[in-house]
């Protein structure tokens, strides 16, 4: 099954029609994202980080943490999981008991980036990257690390911010030397530096953060450039975020939910979410007689 997930993803990126895929910050957001309807799960590092420590994206997640909530949302969802990886935590070395890890716990594709570790939020200001010549290396190591050949490989720079657009790109040209199936360069700052992207000869991810460096685009204007695969890798927690404070200055405020429901997720609706009658059935066919 894990093969059939890992020639799908490849399948969405060769498409270049710009498919949206959102990011997940646990496993009960993958869940949902699959029942809405989306091809495919990303889970987002920064959302992650944000979520499960309550802290900024400041490469503080560590390998073990990120694969437990690979591996729940791999539970909940048969979408194709395309598994943030930052730097690889540390160098090519730790990258590829990176990629194997994430490989095993139920990732179909790993992004990794040529930031100093500890790695930024990609539109941070302050950061670094690692030369040239070393990133090259460590996404090599990548290509050679996976245990699937279609296990998608997503070479990120983060050059654009630091050493400009033309060092950017031709970062990108030589992680596809190096074997990446994608390249992903973060944080451009124009619709006409998106066009230049999209003339990459593999597959190119793009980035639409509310308030970041790139400026929003519609999918439809995206797929026309050819591009793969458009992230809202925070879309989802940014809103979930919202609606956990203002549910809780209601309730602070009011001392009850009366009034609010209409904002509230109804107990039913919330089991069949997690899928509760699965399990009711489960505890059905195993009861023991009395």
């Amino acid at each position: 099954m894990a093969e059939s997930r890992n020639q799908i993803l490849k399948s969405i990126f060769a498409r270049r029609n710009a498919t949206l895929i959102p990011g997940a910050f646990n496993a009960l957001t993958a869940k949902m994202i699959d029942d809405a309807g989306f091809e495919a799960v990303y889970v987002t590092g920064a959302g992650l980080t944000n979520a499960y420590l309550g802290v900024p994206d400041l490469g503080l997640i560590s390998l073990s943490e990120l694969a437990t909530n690979v591996s729940a949302m791999r539970d909940v969802t048969d979408l194709p999981i395309v598994a943030d990886g930052d730097t690889g935590f540390g160098n090519a070395v730790n990258l590829t008991r990176t990629v194997r890890v994430l490989e095993r716990a139920g990732a179909n594709g790993i992004q990794l980036e040529d930031q100093v570790f500890p790695k930024k939020c990609g539109h941070f200001a302050g950061k670094a990257v690692i030369s040239a010549e070393e990133a090259v290396q460590k996404i090599r190591a990548a290509v050679d690390a996976r245990r699937d050949p279609d296990f998608t490989i997503i070479a990120r720079t983060d050059a654009r911010s630091v050493l400009g657009f033309e060092a950017a790109l031709d970062r990108a040209h030589s992680f596809i030397e190096a074997g990446a199936d994608v390249t992903f360069v973060e944080s451009p700052t124009s619709l006409e530096e998106i066009e230049t992207i999209a003339k990459l000869p593999v597959p190119q991810v793009v980035n639409m953060v509310l308030g970041g460096k790139t400026p929003i685009i519609e999918q439809a204007d995206l797929a026309k450039l050819g591009i793969g695969i458009v992230l809202y890798a925070n879309a989802p927690l940014q809103s979930a975020m919202l609606a956990v404070k203002n549910t809780l200055d209601h309730l602070k405020a009011s001392g009850s939910t009366t009034g609010y429901e209409a904002n509230l997720m109804p107990f039913d609706e919330r089991q069949v979410v997690v899928n509760k009658a699965a399990y009711d059935a489960i505890e059905a066919r195993y009861a023991v007689a009395e």
